[in-house]
Order: structure tokens, then C-alpha cells, then sequence
């Protein structure tokens, strides 16, 4: 008899939380140029916010807040977005082109890269530290991308093999897989699975850096988060993170830009 009531009685309705709402608006900068401003209402904003990243421009707004309130802001910041818009600009620098790329950057340096012909296309590290971009005649622009690609993960992997072994010990257990990918803001993350994934863009920094991300994530097997406990093992491990966190403060964004140029397409 109860189970009957409870079929006959209304389902509950159970509310959702707000979801995150984005769309895209046009905006005119003073110097003419028209520039699309990704605008998002997030639940988790507790004010407006302007922001440029590789991505480019990013308008948030609290639930509260009225895009008329939204668009009132982005004209009262129009010259600070054009000059970050600029500055974004230069740091990506030239894309990928063939022939024309003179060199790579590769672990903290720019590498002088020679183009020669092939059936194949692939990158080789010489004999005198340069690099050697195999390709055909007939080799469109995402194939050089995708081989550029490649060859990036390709030399993280080799970093990460020769580092990984002597950080291992006093971890409960080895990352259960390590994935290469582009990301926005994050250099690392550890999933609860353990796959340990890090920024492409890593490649691209100075070794040290790179060593250090890596040295994080690794100490995320011992603590999830960020406490106190956390940062002994870090300290222990790599006493020099100070140097490296002021290092990406400084030229973070330039290498995710530097990549993204390269990549891009």
C-alpha cells in the first residue's frame, strides 16, 4: 500500500544549480579594429571581470549583474583591452611557415631550424644542437603543424623519462599516464585516476621549470591539495620552485602565446 502512494504521489522536483551561460559580442576598439569578447554569466562570479589570455578577450559577469552593467564596463576599459589585446599579439610572435620559420623555441632557447626536402615529414635534432624540418614538397600547413606537434611530445617525453626516476621515490605510486595538451592557464593536473596531464607549452621553458611542474603534480600522489604538507614535499623535492613560480609569473603567458601562434590553424 505505501509503495502504491509513493507512485501516485508528485514527483519532487529537485533544482539545479545555475549553469554557466557564454556567448559572443562584437566590440569596436578606438583604433577600429573589431574584436569578439567571449562573454560568460557564472554563477561563481562575485564581480565583473575583463581578462586576455592566448584565447583572447573574456568578459565575466556575476548572475546579478545586467549586460547592459557588462558592456558599460568593457567600454570603460576599451584602452586597457586594446593594449593587452597588443601586448598578446607580440608575444605570440610568427606562426609556422615553410622556408620562411628560421627557428624553434625549444627548452628556454630559440633553435635555428634548417627546412630540407623528404618523402616524410619529421624533425631532427643535428648534431650541432640545430634542427633539421623534413618535408615534402606537397606538405600542407597542418601536416607541418602536426609534425611540430609530435615532435614537441616527443621531447617532453624524453624530459619527463629522464626525470621522472629520481622523484619517485616516496610516492605511493608511479602517475598512471602522462598526457601532452594545450591548455589555457593550468601548466599540470593530476586527475584522481592518476593520469598526470602537463601543458605542451612546458617544452617550450627552460628545463628547470618544466622539472619543477613536474616535481608538483608528482606530490599531488601525496596530497591533493595545496596545504602545508603539501609544500614540504615540494620544498624537499625541489627547494628551488620559488625561482621557477616567478619564472612562468613572468613568462608564462609569452609561451602559451608562442605556441599557440605556432600551432594555430
Amino acid at each position: 500500500m505505501q509503495s502504491l502512494l509513493r507512485l501516485l504521489q508528485a514527483p519532487r522536483t529537485v533544482s539545479k544549480a545555475p549553469s554557466v551561460q557564454r556567448d559572443s559580442i562584437g566590440f569596436v576598439l578606438d583604433d577600429g579594429r573589431h574584436v569578439d569578447v567571449l562573454r560568460v554569466r557564472d554563477p561563481r562570479a562575485r564581480r565583473i571581470k575583463l581578462s586576455v589570455d592566448e584565447r583572447g578577450a573574456r568578459l565575466s559577469l556575476p548572475l546579478r549583474a545586467s549586460l547592459v552593467s557588462g558592456e558599460r564596463f568593457l567600454h570603460e576599459h576599451r584602452d586597457w583591452l586594446r593594449l593587452q589585446l597588443a601586448a598578446q599579439g607580440e608575444h605570440a610572435g610568427e606562426g609556422l611557415t615553410r622556408g620562411v620559420t628560421e627557428s624553434l623555441p625549444l627548452r628556454g632557447q630559440d633553435v635555428a631550424l634548417r627546412w630540407i626536402g623528404g618523402r616524410a615529414m619529421r624533425i631532427d635534432v643535428d648534431l650541432d644542437g640545430g634542427l633539421s624540418f623534413a618535408a615534402p614538397v606537397t606538405a600542407g600547413d597542418a601536416g607541418l603543424r602536426r609534425t611540430l606537434r609530435d615532435f614537441y611530445e616527443a621531447q617532453g617525453r624524453a624530459d619527463v623519462g629522464r626525470w621522472l626516476p629520481r622523484y619517485l621515490d616516496g610516492l605511493p605510486r608511479a602517475p598512471r599516464r602522462i598526457l601532452f595538451k594545450r591548455t589555457s592557464s593550468q601548466w599540470g593536473s593530476l586527475a584522481p585516476d592518476g593520469t598526470l596531464s602537463l601543458d605542451l607549452a612546458l617544452v617550450l621553458a627552460r628545463p628547470s621549470a618544466f622539472e619543477y611542474v613536474l616535481v608538483h603534480e608528482l606530490c599531488h600522489l601525496l596530497h591533493a591539495d595545496h596545504s602545508r604538507r603539501f609544500w614540504r614535499e615540494v620544498e624537499m623535492r625541489f627547494p628551488a620552485w620559488r625561482d621557477e613560480r616567478h619564472y612562468f609569473h613572468a613568462e608564462g603567458r609569452r609561451l602559451k602565446a608562442r605556441l599557440r601562434g605556432l600551432l594555430a590553424g
